[in-house]
């Protein structure tokens, strides 16, 4: 149903392959706007546009930018 919850795409844990799947450019600035928001890291004006230009890129390379910020913040296990 398109109503549920979806899983969370971005890992939580490190990455063996590239993920799979594909959300639109605005999703995914979201997405990587989100994880540094959530790890309390203030962007400067160029932040965001480095922030915004990585949003174009493919899926893979964004989820896997996205899972990075994520574990960044989570510290050493």
């Amino acid at each position: 149903m398109l109503n549920e919850p979806q899983p969370d795409p971005i890992s939580d844990e490190p990455l063996d392959i590239a993920p799979r799947g594909f959300i639109g450019t605005e999703m995914q600035r979201a997405t990587l706007h989100a994880e540094l928001k959530a790890t309390g890291v203030e962007l400067g004006a160029y932040d965001r546009l480095i922030v915004d230009w990585l949003a174009g890129w493919d899926y893979p390379t964004v989820a896997t930018i996205a899972s990075l910020i994520r574990r960044a913040a989570h510290g050493p296990k």
